[in-house]
């Protein structure tokens, strides 16, 4: 540096340089933005790439390769079946077309789902249905094999790198293909448990068309057309069906089917990139549009390269002959983009959906598919109207009271009516939404919130057991399935609650408890509780009745579980427009609480947990090692005894009744086979960074809390990690930061250190930046301090360095460079402390 740097501004307002990325990313159609070539390392849209080049750090960036989630020349198709179905006045519903081949042999069946009641009243109507196709034996082998082919190519390609030379290697010597292989299903940090429930399930998104034509029979024509899909993601295809099913009202013969076919399958989505696990949690939490924008950057440019280097005639976007021109990345949709018309791809103006389209006769029609897409999440849907629906009934009528279930009821007859639906899907109920004189389709949109509700994106079993229409002509099957969520529009089904246990009255926003339902049982885990909290008994509700026990209303009072302050709060969210994603986003923090909670009490009454994978051989020295530095402890914290005791006692009956359900022992093998790819498997830094969160802690045991995230947060994959625990909803870093006012300088210096390589983080950057101004000028102060130290102990000389540099050694290089110091201070550069982007940012 040949200038000192400048010193810190007095005002409230930070320097300039703090706001300069900000700025730069607000105003997307600026002409400022030029577009970067496909060699640089990152766009203008890239949340760091403005101001000073940037130190490389290789724990910014993710180790393994990015892959695309829908790579180019997969043989999958995203669409594997249109059928198409009418309804004959002599024969009812029947089955006209199925392309390419039958999907099944039950022909009527598929008509009658296809056709749901009072289809000819209404001109246009929507449902989703669900298949269980199982895939045959020689389809699983062939897959099996071709898994086994790759991987010994890859292992072979590795063994060559390393030097080891293979007999069969002179045989068929075929990998040159591997490095654009983007089927690589190695083990790695990206994996996710499959839930072993069986073949992925067939969604099927159906659009039923009445045209009204007098010389027809009753005066109308009603057909239906359906699209058949293993990707949950299926709504994104009805502006296709509208555009399909009306073509083949004029030409009805199955090339119309095929024309479809073809469209749909096109679709590229090649550059959308397959995020790990713990980023798609990041992007589900957050509402940052610019985030993880340098992966899809990162595509386009190997594209970009790829292109350049193959055929003419390999380019279907390239009309001209002429070889492919060095492209721009633009942001789709900025003033830059619409303008450059040289721009082959562009990146799109929210990370949270991939841009596509589909051409269909001709015509473009925009797609934007869902870049992160968690378990039970099917179909387009509103958490916000489903909440909206049943809450505003329960506000009509106040003095409305539901009959006591241990079980449902967890805050006495007074409960909210969504706690009571999400209580009946927890423990496995029985649950009906009845929409009488309402369309299929909103009946089917209220099944699938009701599932993602309950998930959370956490907790799976549910989707495979609903169905989000049916009529009374399938009642004997219904029957049979334990717990399934259903969606009806026949009247009927009121009248018989020996059917179901909840009724959702989509119409009037109520809900009835049936009169029929299974009386809880009372468990061992209640009856433990009750003996080790003998002082807390009385809050346990153990009788179903209609009758208000006093114990009731202790539930309804004290608001034990805290439903009733969480759905107020949801409540107030919906009121300011939060948006379906800030309710989504907290309604998965409401399910991840449930889960802890549960795990808390099986620990609390049965000594162990199935919840919680512990780390007795894999991480013992590891754990020790955290314990010793903080880091010991896990599950959820509360802010003393008496409160925990409370919460367990307001959730015991609804805990012991999940315990025994199919999504409580999918979530346990789940955790069970995330542990093996989860980093830090010895720290459980959601329960350290609660603890900063909720404790009153001595600024010895926040000390320790803080050196053990400094100490074992470094790789890409644990920065993410602590990023999920600290979501931007949640006040983001500000905990964490608060360690930059600790009263140990040492603890000062480790934070700023975790900060930074959290600014330099992919995703960290952005948490960075929604830091409060007083905290980036603490790290920028703090960071000043240690560099004067570092520049008195090199001036000093080696002998006195080590005496002077206490806290410059956390900064690293210290003894290293100790040599050359004079010569790098004269230049105003010391070794080991060289400013940061984040610093350069602020500075």
């Amino acid at each position: 540096m040949s200038q000192p740097p400048p010193r810190p501004s007095r005002s409230p307002q930070p320097p300039a340089g703090i706001m300069s990325d900000t700025d730069r990313m607000s105003n997307q159609s600026s002409k400022g933005k030029t577009a970067s070539t496909g060699t640089a390392v990152s766009s203008q849209h890239s949340s760091l790439s403005a101001g000073a080049p940037r130190r490389y750090n290789p724990n910014s960036r993710p180790s393994r390769r990015l892959r695309s989630q829908y790579p180019r020349g997969s043989t999958e198709n995203h669409v594997e079946y249109i059928l198409v179905a009418s309804f004959d006045i002599d024969r009812g519903p029947v089955m006209e077309h199925q392309y390419p081949v039958a999907i099944t042999g039950d022909e009527h069946m598929l008509a009658e789902l296809m056709l749901p009641d009072q289809a000819h009243a209404r001109k246009e109507d929507w449902t989703i249905f669900f298949l269980h196709k199982d895939t045959s034996q020689e389809e699983d082998e062939r897959e099996r094999q071709a898994k086994d082919e790759r991987r010994r190519r890859r292992r072979r390609k590795r063994d060559r790198e390393k030097g080891v030379i293979h007999e069969s290697d002179d045989e068929d010597d075929d990998d040159g293909d591997l490095d654009g292989d983007d089927w690589d299903d190695d083990e790695s940090t990206d994996s996710e448990p499959e839930g072993g429930e069986g073949p992925p399930l067939i969604y099927v998104q159906n659009l039923v068309n009445t045209k009204y034509d007098k010389t027809a029979k009753r005066g109308a024509v009603v057909k239906a057309m359906a699209i058949c899909t293993r990707h949950p993601f299926l709504h994104i295809y009805k502006p296709l069906l509208l555009l399909a099913l009306d073509e083949y009202f004029k030409s009805p013969v199955p090339e119309t089917l095929a024309m479809l076919f073809d469209a749909v399958n096109q679709m590229d989505l090649s550059l959308m990139p397959k995020l790990s696990l713990l980023e798609r949690h990041l992007l589900l939490q957050t509402q940052n549009k610019d985030l993880f924008v340098e992966k899809f950057e990162q595509m386009i440019q190997r594209r970009i390269a790829e292109d350049r280097g193959e055929d003419v005639a390999d380019q279907p976007f390239d009309a001209s002959r002429e070889p492919p021109k060095p492209l721009g990345i633009y942001r789709s949709g900025t003033k830059a983009h619409i303008e450059g018309s040289q721009a082959a791809y562009a990146v799109p103006r929210d990370t949270h959906e991939f841009e596509s389209k589909v051409m269909y006769k001709g015509i473009p029609i925009p797609i934007k598919v869902p870049v992160a897409i968690m378990p039970e999440t099917v179909g387009d849907f509103s958490l916000i109207k489903l909440i909206q629906n049943f809450s505003d009934g329960h506000s009509k009528s106040p003095q409305y009271s539901f009959p006591i279930h241990p079980h449902l009821t967890t805050n006495g007859p007074n409960t909210h009516p969504i706690i009571v639906l999400v209580n009946a899907l927890l423990t496995q109920k029985r649950v009906i939404f009845l929409g009488h004189n309402m369309s299929a389709g909103e009946v089917a949109e209220a099944v699938l919130a009701a599932c993602a509700l309950a998930s959370g994106g956490i907790l799976r079993g549910f989707t495979r057991h609903a169905f989000p229409y049916t009529d009374l002509t399938k009642i004997d099957d219904l029957l049979n399935v334990p717990g399934f969520i259903a969606g009806v529009t026949n009247p009927t089904f009121e009248n018989h609650p020996e059917w179901w246990d909840l009724l959702c009255d989509l119409p009037s926003g109520k809900m009835k408890i049936s009169s029929r339902i299974e009386a809880a049982p009372i468990t061992e885990g209640i009856v433990y509780f009750q003996q080790q909290n003998p002082a807390y008994a009385h809050l346990v509700t153990t009788s179903s009745s209609s009758e208000k026990s006093s114990s009731s209303s202790n539930l309804a009072n004290a608001d034990l579980t805290g439903d009733a302050a969480f759905m107020a709060d949801i409540m107030r969210s919906i009121a300011t427009r939060a948006g379906e994603r800030v309710i989504r986003a907290k309604w998965r923090d409401w399910v991840d609480k449930f889960t802890r909670v549960a795990a808390a009490f099986e620990e609390s009454v049965y000594g162990a947990s199935a919840l919680y994978v512990g780390s007795d051989d894999l991480d013992a020295a590891t754990a020790a090692a955290a314990g010793a530095a903080g880091g010991g402890g896990h599950g959820y914290v509360w802010c003393d005894e008496v409160s925990k005791v409370k919460e367990l006692a307001g959730n015991v009956t609804r805990i012991e009744g999940w315990r025994n359900t199919r999504s409580y022992y999918s979530f346990i093998q789940d955790i069970a086979q995330l542990y093996t790819i989860r980093p830090l498997k010895g720290l459980d830094l959601h329960h350290m960074h609660d603890r900063l969160r909720t404790q009153r802690l001595s600024p010895m045991q926040s000390k320790e809390i803080y050196f053990a995230f400094s100490k074992y947060v470094h790789s890409y994959d644990e920065i993410c990690l602590l990023l999920s625990v600290a979501p931007e909803s949640h006040a983001g870093l500000f905990y964490i930061a608060l360690g930059l006012f600790h009263k140990e300088r040492e603890v000062r210096i480790r934070t700023a250190d975790l900060l930074e390589r959290i600014s330099e983080h992919e995703a960290g950057q952005h948490w960075w930046r929604a830091m409060s101004r007083f905290e980036k000028l603490a790290f920028m102060r703090i960071r000043k301090e240690a560099e004067a130290d570092m520049r008195r102990a090199l001036a000093e000389g080696p002998g006195h360095g080590h005496g002077q540099g206490g806290g410059g050694g956390a900064q690293g290089g210290q003894s290293q460079n100790q040599g050359q110091g004079q010569g790098h201070v004269q230049q105003g550069v010391i070794p080991g402390m060289a400013f940061s982007p984040v610093e350069r940012r602020i500075s």
